[in-house]
């Protein structure tokens, strides 16, 4: 495949979808950006500064002139025209446990309805393994039934790429972070990597989707292990009156044989805290227990309540208690300097203070506005009066704008879980 030659559909403009198509349109590939949302399509054709981590210039540059190499539309009738699609859709978990790929599914069985020869097919959204090959395959293979003519790995082509966007990040993009492809036959593996050798730099091959699949899982339970072993630390520490920041930053001098990870208030986005529940519920059906990955998770979620627990003692210290106590939550943003609120702590964190009565606001200049138990709360301006009238501060995200020094000598109580105020 070449860049003068070849037509791109990305189906899903959210964090991960914008960025390919974009990337793609700037190497001269002509890019459909499909989306069932027309609002979030038509927030990117403004260039709202709602967009997630991605520079305006660089929408602007590929959308507009009189031949934009990126067009948007909510038409599946677009990829009748295309040589690729790429799947980049929400696979969010029901109940917190169980998979959900209905969005997975339903952009499948829309791309099975226009299949045509040549077309090569990848999905890059977060699944358990087997998907590409057992649900994927099925539906492609019912729309191929209907001509004939279409063969796998001859005339169209199916394969699996995990996406490893960390919104907010610069020194590590698209084009700079290996591509892990894995097709189902050897020609979709080669045609696949092909494609992503035009934007990335480096593409790296293995055997099959379901090793592809496999890959992302890891790469994510291993992050969501280490730091629930982070977050058990932080538990102990406190209860022997240690500092747990103090201990790891000491242990990081260690120059082999250890990589440091964090406690804080729970994990949050769409990546860390969901992964490992695909996998653990995969291994369920093969009747498999993940007792690591779960107890990890059992840690993690426990999380927000010590964080309430934090404070209520510290309430106490002062003679107060958590009921109609005025907190102040600083970030609801699930990481520093982006706009994601998934799987946010600090909103989980706000839910329960309220469930316990507490007065709770928050600030947080990149998520204006959110809705936590049925009311819709907006983010208050961070002033000296704010922090000075609050009976506690507590910070969940530290997003590098925050005026440390001003929040510490301001407030009576902060209670800091990601260490900002060191």
């Amino acid at each position: 495949m070449h860049s003068g030659d070849v037509k791109v559909a990305v189906i899903g403009l959210g964090y991960v979808g914008l960025p390919l198509a974009v990337g793609f349109a700037e190497k001269g590939i002509r890019v459909i950006g499909l989306d069932t949302d027309p609002d979030k399509i038509s927030s990117i054709v403004a260039v709202e500064d709602s967009i997630v981590g991605i520079q305006s210039e660089r929408i602007v540059n590929v959308c507009t002139g009189n031949a934009p190499s990126l067009t948007f539309t909510t038409d599946y009738d677009a990829l009748k025209k295309v040589d690729v699609a790429i799947i980049c859709v929400p696979t969010p978990l029901k109940d917190g446990i169980v998979p959900d790929l209905s969005f997975v599914e339903l952009a499948a069985k829309e791309i099975s309805k226009r299949l045509h020869d040549g077309m090569l097919i990848v999905l890059e959204s977060t699944t358990y393994p087997g998907t590409t090959e057992e649900l994927l395959l099925d539906l492609f293979e019912s729309g191929a039934s209907s001509n004939a003519a279409l063969k796998l790995g001859k005339n169209y082509f199916l394969s699996f790429s995990p996406e490893r966007i960390d919104p907010g990040r610069t020194d590590y993009t698209i084009e700079n972070t290996p591509k892990v492809v894995g097709g189902v036959t050897d020609n979709c593996t080669e045609v696949t990597a092909d494609l992503y050798r035009i934007l990335v730099n480096s593409v790296v091959q293995v055997s099959s989707p379901k090793a592809a699949e496999m890959v992302k899982l890891l790469e994510n339970t291993y992050r969501s292990v280490n730091i629930g072993l982070a977050n058990e630390f932080a538990l102990i520490c406190d209860a022997l009156g240690i500092d747990v920041w103090e201990v790891i930053e000491a242990a990081s001098t260690k120059p082999f044989g250890y990589t440091p990870f964090y406690p804080g208030p729970g994990l949050g986005g769409h990546c860390i805290p969901v992964d490992p529940q695909y996998l653990a519920w995969k291994m369920k059906q093969l009747r498999l227990e993940t007792k690591f990955i779960n107890l990890a998770t059992e840690i993690n979620q426990s999380m927000c309540e010590h964080v309430v627990s934090k404070i209520v003692k510290a309430l106490n210290l002062k003679g107060k208690n958590l009921l109609r106590a005025k907190i102040l939550v600083l970030g609801v943003a699930y990481k520093n300097d982006v706009a994601d609120i998934r799987e946010s702590p600090g909103i989980k964190l706000i839910s329960s203070l309220m469930k316990s009565r507490a007065l709770v606001s928050y600030h947080d200049t990149f998520v204006p506005q959110i809705r936590v138990r049925d009311k819709s709360l907006e983010s208050v301006e961070l002033t000296p009066q704010l922090l000075s009238t609050a009976d506690c501060v507590v910070i969940t995200t530290a997003h590098s704008y925050y005026p440390i020094d001003l929040i510490v000598d301001e407030s009576s109580i902060v209670v800091d879980t990601r260490n900002a105020t060191s």
